[in-house]
């Protein structure tokens, strides 16, 4: 039976895949595990026959998987057939729903960020806002996945969200309609002598349309291209091979990322096969608190190997590898976190984030971090991370100086930056964050 490895944030779309080798299950040597076991048939037995109504079978044994995964951390779970079959389908790069990506969080759920171009984002979703309701009916007690099948649905089909936002007194709802969400592998642009492509996610497209955005880029801006900027802010991962990849194609030599888990033997380490596909040309690299999982892969591998500035805020912070292990035919799968990844440097960002070499933010968002930067530390059952010096941590953050108007301040940065220029901008130590 097929084992597959993947990093990536609940989403409304595709996760990751890559072949992972992983133990056998083992029979329990402890006889208390038997008894446990007695335990859940008689709890089982009496719930099946003395709840107010009647229960399949069925029912009961996929809400009892679903707590037993679900408690360990916020990012295993169960997934019925029907679910899994989903997940397997939007590893394409297209589904149907409203285009977010969410986790969640105290019995609702988080918005991570809205997709680009998607019925979400045109709507003014926020990363930040939670989810309380779904066509008026409270989220409560739903699990992360029961409430993402919710939100799919056929394109044209209307739904409405209960959202509250922070600075928000009341909870208001949004009405939507259902698109097919199209997870674009890379947009890109010319910036005068500089290539910008945007990545918002990992898919099976990601790494190809990389390739294709600087084939472009070259023969449109020709040989005076001063650099490039990749920009992976607000993009929650996915595909592990996907981030591997991409990070290949910027380096020539050295590890990209290794993976630890419980045994010696799930160690796995992946390294560069050689070729720059930019020919060596500068790289700045915009991460924000919505940058997570597979697009701290590429940061982290990128910035350890001195192939790039990465400039920003520290991102979400989730450094743990699922494992999708399918269950047996119509029996779904489970999606188990098996191991952390580490960055080129042995540095783990599992609750703590890639800290940017500049830190920049887009207006005064950094003094008020729990909005500004949703991360995996916030999450309840999170594992733990390794500490960070704080002197990274509290290093200043630059700002859009006063008077000064800017559509994108960050980006703005990276091409002075690129271009050897100073940017009009203005420096604070930012408020201390309990998160770190």
């Amino acid at each position: 039976m097929k084992k597959f490895a993947l990093v990536g944030l609940g989403l409304l779309g595709g996760f990751a895949t890559a072949m992972i080798a992983l133990p056998e299950a083992k029979g329990a040597n402890d006889a208390s595990a038997y008894g446990q076991l007695d335990l859940f048939s008689d709890a089982f037995e009496r719930v099946r026959s003395n709840y107010v109504r009647p229960v399949k079978d069925s029912e009961l044994i996929d809400a009892a998987i679903q707590g037993m995964v679900s408690n360990l951390d916020p990012h295993s779970s169960y997934m019925v057939a029907k679910m899994y079959g989903d997940m397997q389908i939007t590893t394409k790069g297209q589904f149907g729903g409203v285009g977010i990506e969410v986790t969640q969080e105290d019995g609702l759920i988080k918005v991570i960020s809205p997709i680009d171009g998607t019925p979400a984002s045109r709507a003014g979703i926020k990363t930040g806002d939670r989810i309380a309701g779904i066509d008026g009916s409270s989220i409560a007690g739903l699990q992360l996945n029961e409430a993402i099948d919710k939100m799919r649905g056929p394109s044209g089909s209307k739904i409405t969200l209960t959202i509250l936002r922070e600075g928000e007194k009341k909870p208001f709802d949004v009405t939507l309609v259902r698109a097919i969400v199209s997870v674009d592998a890379a947009s890109y642009r010319r910036e005068g002598d500089i290539g910008y492509i945007r990545m918002p996610g990992f898919n099976e497209q990601t790494a190809d349309g990389l390739e294709k955005a600087v084939r472009y880029l070259k023969k449109q801006i020709g040989p005076g291209i001063k650099g490039y900027v990749l920009d992976l802010r607000n993009n929650p991962g996915g595909l592990l091979d996907q981030a591997i990849q991409v990070s290949d194609d910027f380096l020539s030599a050295g590890e990209i990322v290794s993976t630890r888990g419980r045994h010696s033997e799930d160690t796995q380490r992946y390294d560069a096969k050689g070729g720059d596909i930019t020919d060596g040309k500068p790289v700045v690299v915009l991460i924000n608190g919505g940058t997570a999982s597979a697009s701290e892969i590429v940061s982290g591998a990128l910035q350890d190997h001195k192939r790039a500035t990465v400039i920003g805020l520290t991102s979400f912070g989730k450094g743990s590898v699922q494992t999708i292990i399918p269950l047996g035919e119509n029996r779904g799968a489970l999606r188990l976190t098996t191991a952390r990844y580490y960055t080129p440097s042995g540095h783990s960002i599992q609750a703590q984030g890639i800290i940017p070499d500049i830190q920049v933010a887009q207006g005064d968002e950094a003094n008020v971090p729990k909005l500004a930067r949703p991360s995996e530390a916030d999450l309840r059952g999170h594992l733990t991370g390794e500490p960070v010096p704080a002197k990274r941590v509290n290093a200043p953050v630059i700002k859009p100086a006063a008077g000064q108007k800017y559509d994108d301040f960050q980006l703005s940065y990276a091409l002075d930056l690129l271009h050897g220029k100073m940017t009009v901008a203005s420096a604070a130590v930012p408020a201390p964050d309990k998160k770190q």
